[in-house]
């Protein structure tokens, strides 16, 4: 690992010299060269989800790991809207002039070797090498054995397309060791790595907090609420928790839980269970919540409280980020009940309110404490594609220096420029 991360400091050293140009036109050929490779990216895809399937992967971790054409197509399309975004590199965040006549600049600069590490998501691999790329700073990738096979395909044909943009290929390296040893080792390698960013699971994430030396981004599990607030339109609160925990419940911003408030239980909780059964989802619900849907929709609860697609609510459910079709569900008194709840069991990711009171929804926007909260919309859309930025590093459920989707300013630190005609401190 040493002679790899040397060679990705020396291609460092390179990109932070490159131009806008030089970046995009490398993006480009990039995902020209996934597409020249795409047969055989599939091919080793496929062989990837054999061996998970017969591991005995849990589904939600095989669907992150599956790759289709249109996934493909999605990794390139994040390329390419990388390419169309401004470069950070040299940007001004803000300049002034001292009474002593220095000119002073603050100006954002490539970290320099970022190592990424992370589990079943091959598409990691493709959204850092071309966040990393425009911000002139190297990559060094280490993935899960899940998908080690696709995850060295990805590699070979972006590293290609690099070689034929003129660009060093070890701009992005991928570490074929999957030993937990490998991820201490980078997690340790100080003088070479600038910054580790984890993404996966929460031990792999709480196993590189505690052991880093290196500076880390921590990106946390994503345990979500939906909140139906009194106000709350009740068609508009059934569309977005659908959307929030059905559209693709294997990810960090699909919803965990339902709080539902007391005043329109009795009318939202029959329709969305029964909607929620129809999808498959399956209910951890707490005692009122239960009465409400044995009563008025009994065909969904048996009368001795068996039942394959409901369960009664733990607290450790409203803990858990289930990353699968399980939804808990809560009534709450209030929205101070509701704030208090997510308060103790949200892991600051992202957090949304059902309401047509406009007070309610400030309260709620300025009260709980997550990287993303949203009124009347679905918490599905914390993601760097959808908030513009073309793809992303990962979701920062941390407060320093970044926090939500990391698009390419995350991916930058800052120096200072001070010019002066000869200036001496007294």
């Amino acid at each position: 690992m040493q002679d790899e991360l040397i060679r990705a400091r020396t291609a460092a050293h390179i990109a932070n010299r490159l131009h806008r140009t030089d970046k995009d036109r490398a993006l480009l050929a990039m995902g020209e060269h996934i597409h020249l490779a795409a047969d055989a990216i599939l091919e080793a895809n496929s062989r990837d989800l054999e061996r998970a399937q017969a591991a005995g992967e849990p589904t939600h971790r095989l669907d992150r790991l599956r790759l289709d054409e249109s996934r493909m197509e999605a990794m390139v399309e994040g390329l390419h809207q990388v390419m169309a975004l401004s470069d950070p590199v040299g940007e001004v965040m803000s300049a002034w002039k001292q009474p002593n006549g220095l000119h002073m600049e603050q100006i954002r600069v490539p970290f320099g070797v970022i190592g990424i590490i992370y589990e079943a998501r091959p598409n990691v691999t493709v959204d850092a090498a071309g966040l990393t790329v425009k911000t002139g700073n190297a990559v060094v990738l280490r993935g899960g054995k899940e998908a080690f096979e696709t995850n060295l395909a990805l590699t070979a044909a972006l590293r290609s397309g690099l070689e034929q943009a003129g660009l060093p290929p070890d701009l992005v390296i991928m570490l074929t060791d999957t030993d937990r040893r490998s991820v201490d080792a980078l997690i340790r390698a100080r003088t070479l790595v600038d910054l580790v960013i984890p993404r996966g699971g929460a031990s792999l994430i709480r196993h590189v907090v505690e052991h880093a030396t290196v500076p880390i981004i921590e990106t946390g599990v994503g345990n979500c609420h939906v909140y139906v607030d009194a106000q709350a339109n009740l068609d508009v609160a059934l569309d977005i928790l659908i959307n929030s925990k059905t559209q693709r419940p294997s990810v960090c911003n699909a919803a965990e839980t339902l709080l539902v408030h007391t005043s329109v239980a009795d009318a939202f909780l029959p329709k969305v269970s029964r909607q929620l059964a129809t999808l498959g989802v399956e209910l951890r619900l707490d005692e009122r919540s239960l009465s409400i849907v044995q009563h008025d929709a009994p065909d969904i609860v048996r009368a001795n409280n068996v039942s394959p697609m409901v369960a009664i609510a733990t607290l450790e459910d409203y803990a858990t980020e289930f990353l699968a079709l399980i939804l808990a569900v809560k009534v709450v008194e209030s929205l101070d009940e509701a704030i208090d709840h997510i308060g103790r069991y949200g892991t600051g990711h992202s957090e949304a309110i059902v309401t047509e009171d406009d007070q309610a929804a400030r309260e709620f926007l300025t009260r709980v404490d997550a990287a993303a909260v949203y009124h009347n919309a679905s918490t599905r859309f914390t993601d760097g594609f959808e908030f513009g930025f073309g793809a992303e590093i990962g979701i920062s459920t941390q407060k320093l220096h970044a926090r939500g989707p990391m698009g390419l300013r995350e991916l930058t630190s800052y120096k200072y420029l001070i010019r002066g005609t000869g200036q001496i401190r007294s």
